[in-house]
């Protein structure tokens, strides 16, 4: 399973591995380019790739197209909605890992779940559409673990117990 990028730091380390190749010394790697089969590219009438993203119980639905690098949420502007820095920068990176900033218009609806959950959920649609839109850029995206669902959800509570495992106090007296 693909490991979960924490910091700015191992996002940028992510993306130099992904755009320098290794040396010529070095081994070459298990899978030949000529038997790398590519991916159909899948757009729409109107030039568009749709996505689904999910996070949580965060469920997004995902437009791209080529555009000035304008990203619509619920009808809202990405700053409007996603006010902390920190979602945005989450949404921003399937952009940063395949060098695409400002080059394509992102249009999506998001329900449920909480702001965190929807910016995963959304930048699980927009890396989704990306590997739609131009497959090349699918390995890249794989690499660095966005094209995978995280399936962590909120543990259900249990009878007898104050949350999911948390027990009630206990009372000696």
């Amino acid at each position: 399973m693909a490991e979960t990028l924490e910091s700015l730091g191992q996002l940028k380390d992510a993306l130099a591995a992904a755009q320098n190749p290794p040396a010529e010394g070095a081994e070459p790697s298990a899978v030949e380019p000529e038997a790398v089969v590519l991916r159909e590219r899948q757009v729409d009438q109107f030039g568009r790739a749709y996505a689904t993203g999910k996070r949580k119980n965060a469920i997004a639905r995902v437009w791209l197209k080529p555009g000035t690098g304008a990203i619509t949420v619920n009808g809202k502007d990405l700053e409007t909605y996603f006010a902390r820095p920190v979602l945005r920068m989450i949404i921003n990176q399937p952009f940063q890992v395949t060098t695409r900033e400002e080059q394509f218009d992102i249009y999506c609806t998001v329900v449920g779940g909480g702001l965190s959950g929807q910016a995963g959920a959304v930048r699980h649609g927009i890396s989704k559409a990306l590997s739609d839109f131009e497959p090349a850029l699918r390995p890249a995206l794989k690499k660095v673990g966005f094209l995978t669902r995280d399936s962590r959800v909120v543990e259900r509570k249990k009878y007898g117990k104050a949350k999911a495992r948390r027990s009630f106090q206990f009372s000696k007296r």
